[in-house]
């Protein structure tokens, strides 16, 4: 499912920096074609954790089987966190600046 959703996304942000390449300013397309296929990349290591974790638990339940879930959930939460940061331009625990702050 995690492969499905980053071709998926991969394929999508493709058709519309075409659609849209020459209708927008210069460089704005390649941000928002960056942006969009950044966040399939996220969503997609989203699934591969799960998919993981439910394997881990349904088919090997050994210490080994356990730990080596740990080191690859570490490596894709370190991914998903350098991937946020260079999509979005901030950490994921950060706030936009761009909210609206309601005291």
């Amino acid at each position: 499912m995690g492969v499905l959703v980053v071709i998926l996304g991969a394929v999508t942000s493709t058709v519309l920096f075409i659609r849209t390449f020459q209708q927008r300013p210069e460089g704005m397309a390649y941000r928002t074609y960056r942006v969009q296929f950044g966040r399939s990349i996220i969503m997609g290591l989203e699934f591969l954790v799960a998919g993981d974790i439910i394997r881990t638990m349904l088919v090997n339940e050994t210490l080994e089987s356990v730990a080596a879930l740990g080191l690859i959930i570490l490596i894709r939460t370190f991914l998903t966190t350098t991937l946020h940061l260079e999509v979005e331009g901030r950490w994921p625990w950060q706030h936009d600046e761009k909210e609206v702050k309601i005291d």
